[in-house]
């Protein structure tokens, strides 16, 4: 698989097939993510890995507390501005509109949709999680220097024939993944990831996600 067909085919898988995922796979795909390119050459990621009884432990955990709705929220960050307009939250709102039809849940079904948004804090069955974080101190510059790394894992892996979500969702309950997984004080939980062969005959794995024109978003001068 060459680039162009691994940025083509990368998408958020949100239905995973009960296959485990080799763990000399997942090492060469981080092995090879490492050259990623970051700012100063910082490399401020951070990460740990979880399958079988860490991560079966960590969705119990989490299960206990979704009950409880907003209450139980306690990200970092914000997930999202709360300043977002114009076409950025009409991306946002878009996706979510696209997904929920694909599901053929309607907006009035409410408890359907929440129940699906609750999926998240299963990683979608995905065999794997990766959990992301990085020390306090570090800026945007540096997060941005993560999602980078992040593209390239996910770019790696769809060369392995695996696939991902990437999962700001988990922020919401970093207390909680805190209490299950070794997370520095001083690091900042930023997101999950969650990793393995997805079933691509889901249909929440085919609704189309629409970008918007590449002349909504760059602008050319002196061409």
């Amino acid at each position: 698989m060459n680039v162009s067909e691994a940025v083509a085919t990368r998408r958020s898988i949100r239905a995973f097939l009960d296959r485990p995922v080799d763990t000399a796979v997942l090492r060469r795909v981080l092995e090879k993510a490492q050259n990623s390119p970051s700012g100063g050459n910082t490399q401020p990621w951070n990460a740990a890995l979880l399958t079988g009884e860490p991560l079966a432990r960590l969705l119990a955990h989490v299960a206990q507390v979704v009950p409880q709705g907003r209450a139980a929220f306690a990200p970092e960050y914000n997930v999202y501005p709360p300043e977002l307009e114009g076409r950025y939250e009409t991306s946002r709102f878009g996706v979510g509109e696209a997904l929920y039809a694909a599901l053929a849940i309607p907006r009035e079904d409410k408890a359907s949709r929440l129940m699906w948004f609750a999926r998240n804090f299963q990683a979608f069955g995905a065999p794997v999680l990766m959990l992301i974080h990085t020390p306090r101190y570090m800026g945007p510059p540096q997060w941005a220097d993560i999602g980078m790394w992040l593209q390239t894992v996910a770019l790696l892996l769809r060369e392995e024939g695996l696939d991902s979500c990437m999962q700001e969702a988990w922020a919401v309950y970093q207390k909680q993944i805190r209490e299950c997984v070794e997370i520095p004080e001083d690091h900042i939980f930023f997101c999950g990831m969650a990793i393995g062969w997805g079933d691509r005959e889901a249909e929440v794995n085919r609704f189309p996600v629409p970008r918007v024109g590449l002349d909504d978003s760059v602008r050319w001068e002196g061409f």
